[in-house]
């Protein structure tokens, strides 16, 4: 049975983020009740921490964070849809409402109408899964394999993010690759470039910690970030852009050989951006976006689970939920950490 509160992450604003007893609603027939295991610190969380905003999505309430998790299903859908009680899922976070604002139907990733988990876009804002128990669709959830292991399961929505990413570069077999940023996302992109079977993965950081994790999880070497000369030497057939900067895209555009692939999914902030394009045309680079994910976590679920997506090392800390602010603290800071999940169980941590 669920409780009539729980205990959850909640971001008033900028600076003020706290371990709250909020309330849990009852389920509509479509829904089920999950009790969170695990959920991974992501860097929308930071910014919401941080400035109460991720870019244009301002907090106006009190908001859940999270939508990185994973847990067990405590109460199934009263209408039969999605796992049973007792089974372990995934979440992937996104619901879709209709719109009319045109887009590939078959990309619906890309549709104005996607609620994302944790959310300050629309108003009332969208609340995240960072609760010990939550009320989800059922549609959203993803049965994990018997016998995963959650703390690893809790990447399946970043590494969904840079499995899309690494297949916009097409077929990587015997490639050169390039990573430019090498945290999370492209810590796993880095991951799924070497399952991918690309022959060189070349993993760019300013931070030590973040090119070891690279290293550890398939890149066959790493740069400095500060060594333009030694990126643009790379000469990749295709560039995974992770950093979110414009000095990352500059050298990501540098980095990439003559008619190779750039995909972009490090979000830069918006307006306008000092970018050497002209390099980009005269070279005849591919330039490509890369936005969330759609049906690719189930890929991700089934490569976690039969071992040929060895991310483990891209985690580096876990905090017991009431620990949450030093957790945040530490996911800030690039230098000491990888992936950072907060446990949501008694005793775990």
């Amino acid at each position: 049975m669920t409780t009539s509160t729980t205990t959850a992450v909640v971001a008033h604003r900028a600076d003020d983020v706290r371990v709250d007893s909020v309330p849990v609603r009852s389920p509509e027939p479509h829904e089920a009740v999950v009790a969170v295991a695990y959920g991974g610190i992501c860097g929308s969380d930071l910014h919401y921490w941080r400035h109460g905003a991720v870019g244009e999505s301002v907090l106006r309430a009190p908001m859940v964070l999270g939508h990185e998790v994973v847990g067990t299903v405590l109460r199934a859908a009263a209408d039969g849809t999605g796992p049973a009680a007792g089974t372990e899922v995934a979440v992937h976070p996104a619901r879709h409402e209709d719109t009319d604002v045109r887009f590939p139907r078959d990309r619906p990733n890309l549709s104005p109408g996607v609620r994302y988990l944790g959310s300050a876009a629309r108003f009332p804002h969208t609340e995240g899964a960072f609760a010990r128990e939550v009320v989800l669709p059922a549609a959203m959830l993803r049965a994990l394999p018997e016998g995963i292991d959650l703390r690893i399961a809790a990447l399946a929505e970043p590494a969904a993010v840079a499995w899309r990413a690494v297949s916009q570069a097409g077929d990587l077999a015997g490639k050169r690759v390039l990573v430019v940023g090498s945290g999370p996302i492209g810590a796993l992109a880095v991951a799924v470039a070497a399952r991918a079977g690309a022959a060189e993965i070349v993993a760019v950081d300013l931070h030590t910690k973040p090119r070891e994790i690279a290293a550890e999880v398939g890149a066959t070497r790493t740069l400095d970030a500060a060594d333009a000369e030694g990126i643009a030497a790379v000469d990749a057939d295709a560039v995974i852009e992770s950093s979110g900067n414009h000095r990352g895209l500059a050298s990501a555009i540098a980095g990439a050989t003559r008619g190779g692939t750039v995909v972009m999914v490090g979000l830069l902030p918006g307006g306008d951006q000092p970018v050497p394009i002209a390099q980009a045309i005269s070279r005849e680079l591919r330039m490509v976006g890369s936005f969330r994910f759609n049906d690719e976590i189930d890929e991700v679920i089934a490569a976690i689970a039969d071992g040929s997506l060895p991310i483990g090392p891209v985690i580096t800390h876990s905090f017991p939920l009431d620990e949450t602010l030093e957790a945040l603290a530490v996911a800030a800071d690039a230098s000491v950490s990888g992936k950072v999940l907060l446990a949501f169980r008694e005793g775990d941590g």
